[in-house]
């Protein structure tokens, strides 16, 4: 299939998935590497109430707190 027949497809709100490899797919820039940090106990605690709070993990949250604190030293 040409590259416009693949356009026009997803254009149109077809499922085009049939037509991809997904066995190659990969995220470029997004590589994990795990790192550990000690933390003392009151900001874990902290962590874990506000986690609770809006319903997601804990590392959910440390990832999204240091993205933002990131992207606002970057700009």
């Amino acid at each position: 299939m040409k590259a416009k027949e693949l356009d026009k497809k997803f254009d149109k709100g077809e499922d085009i998935s049939k037509y991809l490899d997904l066995s190659r797919a990969s995220r470029p820039g997004r590589d994990q590497r795990r790192v550990n940090v000690d933390l003392p106990k009151w900001m874990i605690e902290s962590l874990d109430k506000e986690s609770r709070r809006l319903g997601v993990t804990r590392q959910s949250i440390i990832k999204v707190w240091i993205a933002e604190r990131l992207q606002k030293v970057q700009a």
